[in-house]
């Protein structure tokens, strides 16, 4: 467990400084000395890829190495046209089969009524597994940060197909509906959201992720009357 934490702390610690090097000083960090009076190179993706690869740059060989090809991907991302999340998630997983692994996200999503990918230290994870208990349902969890190495590219891959990379990505019936107390669309608004509009129960409920017997009720907004 000690172990596993360790892990759980260095790939946060990763993350934050991967986006202060992306934002702040990519260009010192990376050791890439672009010439006076010119931009760092161009990306282009082609549609048709059917991989996520890095673009072509002068290859670092030392310890920088690793972090020039999570710029590269960054750089990539937002040339893509991905928000600022994204290209983090998409430069934290590096280089990955995107069909393949969209592929297994999709497989996983659908595998039960009720799914959940999570981080087992978000606290927006703990809510929505602590709202979802008091309907009695009972969701499968597949977390993304058990291992790191797996979850980062299933992170990334669910970003691109949500609009939404963050924790907890709830699917209910093989249907993404959001986060915990947010999401990307009306019809993904997440898990609090259709708390409040009174749609969650019945969801749950069509999907069969529910026992349709049972007397309790879906969780109420926090803050509501009772």
């Amino acid at each position: 467990k000690i172990r596993r934490r360790s892990r759980r702390i260095d790939e946060e610690e990763r993350m934050r400084m991967l986006a202060a090097v992306c934002y702040l000083f990519p260009a010192y960090a990376l050791h890439l000395q672009p010439v006076a009076g010119t931009s760092l190179p161009a990306v282009r993706i082609s549609p048709a890829a059917t991989r996520a690869p890095a673009p072509q740059m002068q290859q670092e060989t030392g310890p920088f190495a690793g972090l020039q090809n999570a710029f590269a991907v960054f750089q990539a991302s937002k040339q893509e046209g991905m928000d600022f999340k994204q290209s983090v998630a998409d430069a934290i997983a590096g280089d990955y089969d995107r069909d393949s692994v969209t592929a297994d996200v999709k497989e996983a999503a659908s595998s039960a009524p009720l799914v959940l990918f999570t981080w087992d230290s978000s606290p927006a994870c703990k809510k929505a597994l602590k709202l979802i208990g008091e309907t009695g349902a009972s969701p499968k969890v597949v977390r993304l940060d058990d291992p790191w190495d797996k979850g980062n590219v299933m992170r990334a891959a669910l970003g691109r197909l949500t609009g939404k990379s963050s924790v907890p990505s709830i699917w209910v019936g093989g249907e993404y509906i959001g986060g915990c107390d947010d999401g990307p669309s009306d019809e993904a608004p997440g898990l609090v959201p259709m708390a409040f509009r009174g749609t969650l129960r019945e969801k749950l409920e069509a999907a069969g992720a529910l026992d349709i017997g049972s007397m309790r009720e879906a969780p109420a907004a926090p803050g509501a009357a009772h």
